[in-house]
């Protein structure tokens, strides 16, 4: 949890810095657009790397909070420009949802058998086919599925979903973190534990100001 407070600290610096760029040109400095790209494609070579080199998690795991903050501070800026106050309610509900799932963990009321971690994973693992599967037909032009993007009651659903999966996979990484624990396991594992626990906050973040956004522009 140390380590889980100083990435998450290191990204709020980052993001706030982001956010600054943003808010004092209104989204037009010609920066912003690669701090996006830099923050998000960096953030997802770096938690590609750690998949195979967990020993590296000690000097990976906080640029990752770093670069991941990039990305949040701009993003969470243009929500809102559009809806002022909408990434506050976004900011409580992530760490409201996360206290308690990790009290539903702790207190057994949700237990990570090997069923319940097998459902999570084959679920994530589908959402993960399907967005690519989006991405690949937008590339060819093709938008049958743009309803997901919208405040429409099936893109509402469908962020619903999304929600509730990414809340679920927090109580894998308590469970990966305990296991651990009880194994016993190395010093770096600590830094990899936290980098799994901060990649689902920052998914779950931004699934959270997606869903409130879509239900923001159907007022």
């Amino acid at each position: 949890m140390q380590k889980f407070g100083f990435m998450l600290l290191l990204l709020i610096g980052t993001s706030l810095y982001s956010w600054k760029e943003f808010s004092d040109t209104a989204g037009t400095s010609s920066h912003l657009m690669p701090m996006i790209l830099i923050g998000a494609i960096g953030g997802l070579i770096i938690a590609l790397v750690l998949m195979f080199k967990q020993t590296w998690a000690p000097f990976l795991a906080p640029l990752y909070a770093l670069l991941e903050g990039l990305f949040i501070g701009a993003i969470s800026a243009s929500y809102d420009y559009m809806f002022p106050g909408l990434v506050a309610n976004a900011v409580g509900l992530t760490f409201g949802v996360g206290i308690a799932m990790y009290l539903l963990y702790q207190f057994n009321i949700i237990k990570a058998t090997e069923k319940f971690k097998s459902i999570v994973f084959t679920a994530t693992a589908g959402l993960a086919i399907f967005y690519l599967v989006v991405w690949v037909l937008n590339m060819f032009g093709v938008n049958q599925l743009h309803f997901i993007h919208e405040g429409g009651t099936f893109g509402i659903l469908f962020s619903v979903f999304v929600v509730a999966l990414a809340s679920l996979n927090l109580i894998l990484d308590f469970d990966m973190i305990d296991q651990g624990v009880d194994m016993g396991a190395p010093k770096y594992m600590e830094w990899y534990g936290a980098f799994g626990l901060m990649v689902t906050f920052v998914w779950l973040y931004l699934e959270i100001l997606r869903l409130l956004a879509k239900l923001n522009s159907r007022d």
